[in-house]
This record gives structure tokens, C-alpha cells and sequence, in this order.
């Protein structure tokens, strides 16, 4: 186990602890001498870690101390880097765009060893995938999924025929070649799926939805459950505009 995953492991435990935690009990669950904790322990101590307590006694971590979020083992450093290249495969610029800018804070924050996982990348990710969308932002359709607005769209299906909608959108799905927009609709009083690179104008409404989107995510997941796992990933068996 690397240091900073057994720094980070120590706070975790302290933080969990109904009471003051030995170094010998550390120590067992870390799989290391009560020598190591002792020294872990002056570590954080002295990088300003709020722990109180002493050998012998046990440790406390005061209350209130958040942990700082930045503290990734190599694994999470990776998940970070790729998870972020794949969103330039959605098409969502606004998702691109906080990419960036979560690679460039983590990366400011990592020390110099791990910090080449970042600028200096062992994984890939193909550059093919979704188009961004020429009329629809997703970034104002995120916004009104989560203020639960309805949306006036003018909408071209498969063969270029237009329609305009009024829609209650709850979710968006990422495919390799299209975005789509899940939603309610008003026009066939049922569920929709709406690729956005056919969405020809885009209007978010006053009007909230009528019913809670977590009504309707549910209504959604119960008729679409076999193409949608645990986790939100989504397959396109049935899932179409």
C-alpha cells in the first residue's frame, strides 16, 4: 500500500471511530507495525490533520474536519483521467468544459508522483462519437432537467418530418453516436426518447412539470428496466427516438 493510501486510510478510520483508536488497533487493520502508525500519525499532525491523543492513549480526529477531497489512490487518478476523456465523445460542451477544469484542479493538487498520471496519460480514449448538437445546448436541457421545466422543442424524426412538442424532461443518455433526451410528452402522452442533434428549436417553458421527476424516472425505469442496469448505464434496445 502506497503512503498517501495508508494517510488517507488512517483519517478514514479516525473518522468512523465512536472513540479514541490505538495504534496498535490502526495497526492491525492497516496491516503495518504501530511504529508506522506513529509516524503517520506525526505526518498528518504536522501537516495541520486536527488528530489529538498520544501512544498508549489512542486518537481522536476532532469533529468538523472535512477530509480533503483531492486525496485519490492511483486507481481513482486513472478512473478520473479517462471518465474525463470520454466525455469529448458526448457532444455535451458543458460537460467537456467542467472536464477541464476538474482535470486542471486535481492536477494542482496531486503530488509531483502522481501528478504525471494526469499530464503524462497511459490511457486513450477514440475521439469518435456524438456530434455536438447544432440547435439544442445541453447545457440549458441539464438546467431544466434539474429545475424540472417543461421544454417546447421543434423535433425532425428519422425520415425529416417535423413536429413540435412540448415535453417534461428527467434525463439525458449518452450514446457513441447520438444524446438523447428523456422526457414526457405532451404530443403522444407518453415517454419519448429525443435525439438532440434533431431538435430543430429549443424553448425552456415557465411552466414546471406537473408531477415530480422522480415519478416520472421511476415510472421510466419500471417499462424501460431491462435496458437500464443499477448504475445508469443504458443499452439502446429499446430506447429510441
Amino acid at each position: 500500500m502506497r503512503r498517501a493510501d495508508r494517510l488517507f486510510d488512517i483519517i478514514q478510520a479516525l473518522r468512523t471511530a465512536t472513540g479514541p483508536v490505538t495504534a496498535a488497533a490502526l495497526a492491525r487493520e492497516l496491516e503495518v507495525t504501530p511504529r508506522t502508525i506513529y509516524r503517520d500519525v506525526a505526518t498528518l499532525q504536522a501537516s495541520r490533520v486536527p488528530i489529538e491523543g498520544a501512544s498508549g492513549l489512542g486518537y481522536v480526529l476532532r469533529r468538523g474536519f472535512d477530509l480533503p477531497p483531492l486525496m485519490f489512490t492511483t486507481e481513482e487518478i486513472e478512473a478520473i483521467a479517462v471518465g474525463a476523456r470520454l466525455l469529448h465523445r458526448t457532444g455535451d460542451v458543458g460537460l467537456q468544459e467542467a472536464a477541464a477544469a476538474v482535470l486542471s484542479k486535481v492536477e494542482l493538487v496531486l503530488p509531483d508522483a502522481l501528478r504525471a498520471q494526469l499530464t503524462v496519460p497511459t490511457a486513450f480514449v477514440s475521439g469518435r462519437g456524438a456530434l455536438t448538437p447544432e440547435v439544442a445546448d445541453l447545457s440549458v436541457i441539464r438546467t431544466a432537467i434539474r429545475q424540472e421545466r417543461k421544454l417546447r422543442i421543434d423535433y425532425a424524426d428519422e425520415q425529416g418530418r417535423g413536429s413540435s412538442r412540448r415535453i417534461w424532461p428527467f434525463a439525458t443518455a449518452y450514446y457513441v453516436e447520438a444524446t438523447l433526451i428523456t422526457a414526457w410528452c405532451e404530443l403522444r402522452n407518453d415517454f419519448r426518447h429525443f435525439r438532440t442533434d434533431r431538435v430543430r428549436a429549443l424553448h425552456v417553458l415557465e411552466e414546471g412539470f406537473p408531477i415530480p421527476a422522480r415519478t416520472l424516472m421511476a415510472q421510466w425505469l419500471e417499462r424501460f428496466a431491462n435496458d437500464v442496469s443499477a448504475d445508469g448505464v443504458i443499452t439502446p434496445k429499446r430506447v429510441a427516438s
